[in-house]
């Protein structure tokens, strides 16, 4: 009864376009009803979304989105494009490669999509149409490419995994994020080289070994940044939450270096930023405490039985939570979805033997393609925007993408090495 309550009440208000926090709440409330008097339901939410936000490691996600803001107004993007296509630019669809190693370096520092979809398509929509690619697939490239950043640390969702799953190791996250996040740009890579050579789009002259040395100085100052951040957390020189206030005074010292950011800059960038985490912690708030209903009513332990009795088969058990996710994904932005599915199917696949953090990969890896289909695919909306075109142009294109990205997932998925190789490398 308490998962039909639940499940019904979230999807009708979802459908009558009550936002996502609200309905997250309203729903919370009304299956906590079903056990406890009204009084004491809704003083038990109000300390739940309180009491959920006052964690050290939440702290972390401002400092990210701060410094996120700080380097998209910063100049660095186009000194890491500069740097891809001197490493890629002569290959079949240089433009694409250019567009996909740059929303991987900049996703990565970043540790934004949205960012990376902005900052990295604004500059190269117009590069790509005007070198003659179709723009619908260099807005596909861009709208998919943007999302490895979520999963190449840092980044803000392994954040919010490692709250909603209990205390999951963010380093551990991190760490585990790179192979994945380096496999899903290069299935990219292989779909865009394939469709160049089919549509003959041109290719840039070869880069001389000088012209890639100066870029990649002029890009190294920038790269530093995911080498003081994830090396100082490895090395156990600073937490997560303390790299993140690193991150962004490295971030405001490098912008104004760069001569991109002054002192008249910074208070904009403040404002922009505080919109962007009032949504973000209003999200957690309410989701950590349906978190916490769920835990009251045994909804995880349901969940884990039903699951469990139909399969016990730990690939089975995989591909059909996979599927939830990939359908999830589509209705869902991701933020909510980690903090509402991870209570519930993080015991099923530590019942069947799955790594905590290899999980969190494929949850995250998962989610990433929901961000690119409609109707909620929050970077395919800001990619069209900056690409300056039509969703009907882009999902032809998109379609050859998703499915590189969805042979990703199932390689991540089959084999956990590739995410808990690094994570035991260095003792995680």
């Amino acid at each position: 009864m308490e998962i039909s309550i639940l499940v019904l009440s979230f999807l009708i208000l979802i459908s009558l376009r009550v936002p996502v926090a609200w309905s997250l709440g309203v729903s919370s409330m009304l299956t906590l009803l079903v056990s406890v008097d009204t009084f004491p339901a809704l003083t038990t939410i109000a300390q739940r979304l309180v009491t959920g936000l006052d964690s050290f490691s939440i702290l972390a996600i401002p400092f990210f989105i701060l410094a996120g803001h700080i380097m998209n107004k910063g100049g660095i993007a186009e000194r890491l494009i500069a740097f891809a296509k001197s490493l890629v630019g002569a290959l079949p669809g240089g433009l694409a490669h250019v567009n996909i190693v740059a929303a991987m370096l900049f996703g990565a520092i970043a540790g934004s999509a949205g960012a990376a979809a902005a900052a990295i398509g604004g500059f190269m929509s117009d590069k790509m149409e005007e070198s003659g690619y179709d723009k619908g697939f260099g807005v596909a490239v861009n709208v998919t490419s943007a999302t490895t950043g979520l999963v190449i640390p840092p980044s803000n969702i392994f954040i919010i995994y490692s709250v909603a799953s209990g205390g999951v190791s963010i380093g551990a996250l991190f760490l585990a994020g790179y192979l994945p996040g380096i496999i899903t740009g290069l299935f990219l890579m292989i779909v865009a080289y394939i469709w160049a050579k089919r549509k003959g789009y041109p290719t840039a002259d070869r880069t001389s070994f000088k012209t890639i040395l100066t870029t990649f100085l002029n890009a190294l100052p920038s790269l530093f940044l995911l080498i003081v951040v994830i090396g100082g957390i490895v090395a156990g020189i600073f937490t997560a939450t303390e790299a993140s206030s690193v991150a962004v005074i490295y971030c405001l010292v490098l912008a104004m270096a760069y001569k991109e950011i002054s002192l008249k800059d910074i208070r904009p960038i403040l404002v922009e930023s505080a919109s962007t985490i009032a949504i973000v912690m209003l999200l957690i708030a309410v989701s950590i405490s349906m978190s916490w209903v769920l835990s009251y009513e045994n909804i995880p332990q349901t969940v884990t039985q039903l699951l469990l009795g139909l399969s016990d088969n730990k690939i089975m058990v995989i591909i059909l939570i996979n599927i939830i996710l990939l359908v999830v994904g589509i209705f869902m932005d991701m933020t909510p979805a980690v903090l509402i599915f991870t209570p519930i199917f993080l015991p099923v696949v530590t019942a069947i033997g799955i790594d905590p953090v290899h999980f969190g990969i494929i949850m995250v890896l998962n989610l990433c393609i929901g961000l690119c289909t409609p109707p909620v695919g929050s970077v395919l909306f800001i990619g069209v925007g900056v690409g300056k075109t039509t969703i009907q142009k882009v999902i032809r294109p998109l379609l050859p993408l998703f499915l590189a990205m969805i042979l990703a997932l199932i390689l991540v998925s089959v084999f956990p090495e590739l995410s808990l190789w690094l994570p035991s490398l260095f003792g995680f």
